[in-house]
């Protein structure tokens, strides 16, 4: 029993978050559960891309210097971004640390929780002698897709390929692990750097815990345990942790809800490439006329500025919107698990974020894929192939990563059309 006077100390936690919408999201979504088990929550992040406090007012929420425009990165290169927050802030977080123990000791930092991309988190945790707690917040396999092995060429390491196709590695992947891994692309951005740094850091934590379900990614999970000694909590899918509140970044249209009642059970095609992904004034029209021509009723979301030039959907023709009247809506940002969650919802054409995959698939809403970039590829191929719950889309891009385009995302050298 507690005794008159004697102080209770409040059991805080400190969440480092990556500063996009798809890492926020479900970080957001922990914090909240957290805090619903008596957690006090601290989310630290840097002061690109900042996420919204009034959102979540119950949280603190503390920026860090990231030095980013000194640096001169690419608001998309994502690879550089991460690396320079990782060079930047290590010192930032530690200092904000050690002043939230002077300012409030009756606090104990029970540990610090970090987004995987935010790895230096571990080495402040390790220097101030409280766990690191690393947060997968995409698949499991991506982070198989991340580990370096060494080189029987001397090189130090090999090649992603090579790891896949399992040339000098005395235990290879199984086949069905091969093949769901080179759906990954090779990609410049996932650099060696990071793919080091980012597996070591990792390796250290106190534990791992992955946004996904053990039924889901079951021989993954496996290959994961067998390689990091940290041990692994699949606790997702996380929106279901904490159902109330919304964790955007945008703005959400909750009218398209009213939209959806007076759709038949089923009926409607909902349409979202996510937060990053831009198209083209072809990519938009040869979209629109396909879910024209579909006869279903459609929800599609097109964020403001996604299509290159353009404000908003300036670019669909008159004779679109003469064609589709009622039957469509769209939408700047849609309040999306409360739509996937609606019975008027049939499908969900998506570009296969991780986030979005797992809400579609909570629900029962089977997917029309058409991944656009990094991992979208394997969970794609977890759909379609694996678990057998949606159709990919023939090859052809209406949409494209922001940073093949190069800083300016209003340049489109090629055009692109749908297949």
């Amino acid at each position: 029993m507690e005794k008159q006077g004697e102080r209770v100390q409040q059991q805080r936690v400190v969440m480092v978050v990556y500063p996009f919408h798809g890492h926020i999201s479900p970080m957001i979504h922990l914090a909240t559960f957290l805090h619903s088990k008596g957690f006090s929550i601290t989310i630290v992040h840097p002061q690109f891309n900042s996420p919204d406090p009034s959102s979540h007012p119950e949280f603190t929420f503390l920026a860090i210097p990231d030095k980013l425009l000194e640096s001169g990165v690419s608001n998309w290169n994502f690879t550089g971004i991460a690396l320079t927050l990782n060079r930047n802030c290590a010192a930032p977080l530690q200092n904000c640390v050690e002043q939230m123990l002077l300012q409030n000791p009756d606090e104990n930092i029970v540990g610090i929780i970090y987004d995987t991309v935010m790895f230096f988190a571990q080495s402040v945790a390790d220097h101030l002698k409280v766990p690191g707690i690393s947060v997968r917040t995409s698949a499991a396999a991506t982070i198989l897709a991340f580990s370096v092995f060494p080189s029987p060429h001397g090189e130090g390491y090999i090649s992603f390929q090579d790891y896949i196709s399992g040339d000098g590695i005395q235990d290879p992947q199984s086949f069905s692990i091969k093949q769901l891994l080179a759906s990954l692309p090779e990609n410049p951005t996932n650099s060696t750097e990071l793919r080091i740094a980012l597996t070591r850091e990792t390796k250290k934590a106190s534990a791992i815990i992955v946004n996904t379900m053990d039924f889901l990614e079951r021989e993954a999970l496996a290959k994961i345990r067998e390689q990091f000694s940290p041990s692994i909590f699949t606790i997702g899918p996380l929106h279901k942790l904490a159902p109330t509140g919304s964790a955007s970044r945008l703005k959400e249209d909750s009218s398209c809800i009213s939209w959806l009642n007076k759709q038949a059970p089923k009926s409607v095609v909902y349409v979202s490439f996510g937060s990053l992904a831009a198209m083209d004034e072809e990519d938009l029209v040869n979209t629109a006329w396909g879910l024209a021509n579909s006869d279903q009723p459609f929800l599609w979301v097109v964020r403001p500025g996604s299509v290159r030039g353009s404000e908003w959907i300036e670019y669909l023709p008159k004779t679109f919107h003469e064609r589709v009247g009622e039957r469509g809506n769209i939408v700047r940002w849609a309040p999306q698990k409360k739509v996937l969650e609606h019975s008027a919802v049939g499908a969900f054409w998506s570009h296969c974020g991780w986030n979005s995959t797992l809400e579609s698939i909570s629900e029962g809403v089977p997917l029309l894929c058409k991944p656009l970039f990094g991992d979208q590829m394997l969970n794609s191929r977890y759909i379609c192939n694996i678990w057998k719950v949606g159709l990919e889309l023939e090859k052809g891009k209406i949409a494209e990563a922001p940073w093949q385009h190069g800083r300016d995302l209003r340049q489109h050298p090629k055009r692109l059309t749908v297949a």
